[in-house]
């Protein structure tokens, strides 16, 4: 009898773990739960028609990969052929161990064409977290892509991650979606899912995530997202679940690997978002990791309103085209009453007979239209720089801002060998905006047999020739808010830069010391074509009331 309760005792222990069920890296949540909960809310992955690379295995990086080592900025090869196993032995972060990919550089498509010649063979993978925080559960969705190539930074590898807070009663509060370097939450409600597969869309190149298709424009990153592009579901990817750092298996040592998934490069490398990422368990000074909650909290809040916008932003081209269609139905409708009630075919632009209060109405309206053309030209608003000492130093004046009608809101990063990047952007050219809204204004004057009636309808163009040149005032005033974003070398710097222009908009010449640009002479203000937009309006305004005087008929 004795002997059989030490027996029974011994099946006990040796089948409890089975039963309660494995915890692999003891973090309290057994393996299966953790399992269960990753496939339940897995997230359905949605890009962007433009994107090249998707979610990879690390194993793809690793083998194309130098492990090296950046020491007073020389690059040191400490192994050729690096595994996933043995990349734990470098657990410091300010050794500046780093994977200096094989197939490329940022200054070239290399990694893209591998990674596309490859992609067929190359299986989706996402990586899943499922960890506790107090009464709550964390879970992680880990993507790794084996190029970033956004708007405003480029660099080998990317890591980017999405979670969901599970509640003590097992219910989803809110999501986090990465985005840059920072996130933007939202409660569970107001989450997009497929059953509880949360969605998520992906900004090309960036892979910054969004929780709507339409979002990205409004930001100063000016990310592309779409759902217009290849959709990647949860039977489409492997799901992997991780351990917790320096507590998985070995096939999972590269998650205590605290050096960089690319391409070191310099500290302004660092500071233009050039230089590899840490990986998830270091990201942001390991707060993603070791402080989920806490790190999710501090993101930005969905904002309903922003979302309003982004839509708008995001169909602007649709309701630009439709609101067109309108206008130009309208003017037709309104040409055929007119001629219908007079049987004249009058245009009221080119009525010149003479010296004439009406005829120098006429005139200076047409001038006003022709200037208005050519401002869409030229540019809008320049700011100059020439840095005389340092890395920076540059040959001569240099422009690092730039607005105009074709290309919008354009930045220098001062960076060796590149020129303007955009940096913000609308959906269409301001110009075909303000192009066509000359041509539906001709249009418009068709028919108009009294001054009275034109002079109102030069007085409205006229004003909204000006609007433009009122909105590039304003930013020039805001623009000293550029500084928030991290990308930007040298915030301190930029700032007082961005400070002088704010604080003088129209026009600006100094020469001033930085700590880091060092000796530079900065010059900025309004240009030529802004300015024409300026005086087309005022002539349209003078044309206006001046038919609006005289008072009399178009034949």
């Amino acid at each position: 009898m004795k002997y059989t309760k030490i027996l029974v005792l011994a099946c006990v222990f040796l089948l409890f773990p089975v039963a309660r069920g494995l915890d692999t890296d003891k973090d309290g949540i057994s393996d299966e739960d953790e399992l269960s909960l990753a496939k339940e809310f897995a997230p359905v992955l949605y890009f962007e028609k433009g994107e090249e690379v998707y979610p990879v295995a690390i194993e793809y990086h690793i083998k194309n990969s130098n492990l090296n080592k950046s020491v007073d900025g020389e690059n040191i090869l400490v192994d050729p052929n690096p595994s996933a196993e043995n990349l734990s032995k470098y657990k410091n972060p300010d050794e500046n161990y780093y994977l200096d990919n094989r197939k490329g550089s940022i200054d070239d498509n290399g990694i893209i064409d591998d990674y596309t010649n490859e992609m067929k063979e190359l299986c989706y993978t996402v990586y899943a977290r499922v960890t506790p925080s107090g009464s709550n559960r964390v879970i992680q969705y880990w993507f790794f892509y084996a190029f970033n190539k956004g708007p405003l930074n480029t660099h080998e590898g990317d890591w980017e991650m999405v979670q969901l807070i599970i509640d003590s009663s097992s219910q989803p509060s809110y999501a986090v979606y990465s985005q840059h370097n920072g996130g933007q939450k939202a409660e569970w409600k107001d989450v997009e899912k497929d059953g509880n597969h949360i969605k998520v869309y992906v900004a090309r190149g960036s892979h910054a995530n969004y929780f709507r298709y339409y979002q990205g424009k409004t930001g100063l990153a000016n990310d592309a997202v779409g759902k217009n592009g290849k959709i990647i579901s949860p039977d489409d990817y492997d799901l992997v679940i991780l351990g917790e750092k320096g507590n998985h298996i070995s096939q999972q040592n590269w998650i205590d690997f605290a050096g960089r998934w690319g391409e070191f490069g310099s500290a302004e490398d660092e500071l233009r978002g050039k230089r590899g990422p840490y990986g998830p368990a270091y990201r942001e000074n390991g707060e993603m990791w070791n402080k989920p909650v806490e790190w999710g909290e501090k993101a930005s809040s969905l904002n309903p309103l922003m979302l309003k916008l982004d839509w708008f932003f995001y169909n602007f081209v649709l309701i630009f085209i439709v609101l067109t269609l309108i206008s130009l139905s309208i003017i037709i409708f309104s040409i055929y009453r007119r001629y219908k009630k007079t049987g004249k075919k009058v245009l009221s632009l080119i009525s010149i007979d003479g010296i004439n209060a009406k005829s120098i109405g006429n005139i200076l309206c047409i001038v006003g239209i022709v200037i208005a053309i050519l401002s869409l030209f030229f540019p809008w608003y320049s700011v100059f720089v020439d840095v005389q000492t340092g890395s920076y130093k540059t040959p001569g004046m240099v422009k690092i801002i730039s607005i105009d009608g074709m290309e919008g809101i354009r930045l220098n990063l001062m960076e060796k060998n590149s020129g303007l990047v955009q940096f913000f952007s609308f959906p269409i050219p301001f110009s075909y905006v303000i192009g066509i809204g000359l041509l539906l204004f001709i249009l418009g004057c068709i028919g108009i047999n009294e001054s009275r009636k034109a002079g109102k309808k030069y007085i409205s163009r006229g004003i909204k020739l000006m609007v433009p040149f009122i909105l590039i005032i304003a930013v020039a005033i805001l623009i000293s808010r550029i500084p928030s974003m991290q990308s930007i070398p040298y915030q301190d710097d930029i700032k007082e830069i961005m400070e002088k222009i704010s604080s003088s908009p129209l026009k600006g010449d100094e020469k001033i010391l930085l700590p880091n640009y060092g000796s530079l002479h900065l010059k900025w203000g309004v240009d030529i074509g802004a300015i024409m937009l300026l005086i087309s309006g005022i002539l349209l305004l003078i044309a206006g009331i001046i038919e609006i005087k005289a008072k009399e008929e178009f034949k």
